[in-house]
């Protein structure tokens, strides 16, 4: 055969392939673009995560408020916590800032009774009693938190209003070769295809 001839069977894969990868190559920039609605006629092309990003960011925080981030397990995981022994320096300082600073400027009196030992004995009296409310404390601000925030429409908001250049910046730079993957297997996908079809002519030429 003359190389007319079989040109056309070299033709049909390699276009193929073009095909293939072109096809992958759009799908994978229509993640993100076009970032507004594009009007051909009756057709509306937009980006598939511009378009459905709240939708997406009500399923999202959904998802995390749910599954992931639960406020009466951090809760939970504070009051198991010895945040009292944790605090008990804190406190220390606290009581004896009060007694040595704040109490005699409030009543200079009261500089002549508060001794080293005098401040000892009201530290080692105030300060246990102080920490013992520790736990209570928790509890109480467990359910503050949980009553006043939110992490369903928290995340919800953040997810809506990330810009969308951003998001495509940063998953390019996690998946750039995994969306690179996808285009050259959309090739080469297409050249398989087209390869089989020219064998398929020149058994039945």
């Amino acid at each position: 055969m003359t190389i007319p001839e079989i040109l056309p069977y070299f033709i049909g894969p390699v276009v193929c392939c073009l095909i293939g990868w072109l096809t992958n190559w759009l799908a994978v920039k229509m993640l993100f673009h076009p970032r507004r609605p594009l009007t051909i006629g009756p057709l509306v092309i937009h980006g598939v995560f511009p378009k459905r990003q709240a939708a997406l960011a009500a399923r999202l925080g959904a998802l995390i408020k749910q599954e992931l981030v639960r406020l009466d397990e951090i809760a939970d995981a504070l009051r198991q916590q010895d945040l009292a022994e944790r605090f008990r320096d804190t406190i220390d300082a606290a009581v004896d800032k009060l007694l040595t600073e704040k109490l005699v400027q409030a009543i200079p009196m009261a500089a002549m009774l508060l001794s080293d030992s005098m401040v000892r004995k009201v530290k080692t009296m105030l300060v246990p009693e102080l920490l013992a409310l520790v736990p209570s404390l928790v509890d109480r601000a467990a359910g503050a938190i949980s009553a006043c925030y939110d992490v369903e429409e928290a995340v919800r908001e953040k997810v809506e209003a990330f810009p969308v250049e951003k998001l495509e910046n940063i998953l390019f730079a996690i998946m750039s070769k995994e969306f690179r993957f996808i285009e050259i297997s959309g090739g080469v996908l297409g050249f398989t295809v087209g390869a089989l079809q020219s064998l398929a002519l020149w058994l039945l030429r």
